[in-house]
């Protein structure tokens, strides 16, 4: 077995508020491996917004080791935690996080301009590659209010892609979205998966879930469960048998 992208051992998160102690993680232990497509689930409370945090390099645990890409992210200083998030995480967010007045190309070569070793030119192809395997490569020059809410999601795709990081991380990503182009996403991260990116996906919903290759499942800020999907759902099938609607 090749070595895990993504190691957590008894990661622990507390905070402070006013008197209070809350334990939001409370030892939780899991690995990812290259090429896994894992989505954590949890209903509200559980902590998986915690450890999301956690697992994108936006907050240090109170205790417990996160080995990222075999990097142990708990000795990095602020600026090597900045560097690590950039070149080996890829965010998607609920909510996209695009730039308005910046077109799908430039909002995908973004993350690109915190690396100086890449010029101008690779950052435009790259970014042109990356927005023509989430299959809008026509519409680089749009801004986002002139795309759909589920082109706009590929465009941020794009941009997680970008960097070549060694893992996609993706909040929610589907939240925003209507059932017929919540499919079309998951059918867009299975095909990546498929070309070997490694995916964790947070996500409340079950049916979403489906889709992944692997569930770990939060309670009470610990790992309740922890399972393969022995059925995996195809999500381009899924779209498939979906009625047509009239809005079409």
């Amino acid at each position: 077995m090749s070595q895990a992208i993504l190691s957590i051992q008894n990661i622990r998160r507390e905070f402070r508020m006013g008197t209070e102690t809350v334990r939001a993680l409370k030892g939780i232990s899991f690995d990812v491996n290259p090429g896994e497509f894992v989505t954590i689930m949890g209903s509200s409370g559980s902590g998986k917004t915690t450890l999301l945090n956690t697992l994108g390099c936006l907050d240090k645990p109170t205790s417990g080791v996160y080995l990222l890409d075999g990097v142990n992210v708990g000795s990095l200083s602020r600026d090597e935690l900045a560097r690590l998030r950039n070149r080996k995480i890829g965010f998607v967010f609920q909510s996209y996080n695009l730039l308005a007045r910046t077109t799908a190309l430039e909002n995908v070569e973004l993350p690109l301009y915190y690396n100086s070793a890449v010029t101008a030119t690779q950052r435009h192809d790259r970014a042109l590659k990356a927005l023509e395997s989430v299959k809008l490569g026509d519409r680089q020059d749009h801004l986002p209010n002139q795309l759909s809410g589920g082109q706009q999601q590929r465009v941020a795709i794009a941009r997680a892609l970008v960097n070549e990081p060694v893992m996609i991380l993706a909040d929610e990503a589907t939240g925003n979205l209507d059932t017929r182009t919540s499919y079309e996403i998951m059918a867009l991260l299975q095909e990546l998966n498929q070309q070997g990116k490694t995916i964790v996906f947070v996500t409340h919903e079950p049916d979403i879930a489906a889709f992944s290759s692997r569930t770990v499942m939060l309670r009470d800020g610990k790992v309740q469960k922890d399972y393969k999907n022995e059925n995996i759902r195809s999500a381009k099938e899924a779209l498939a048998a979906l009625p047509v609607s009239n809005d079409y």
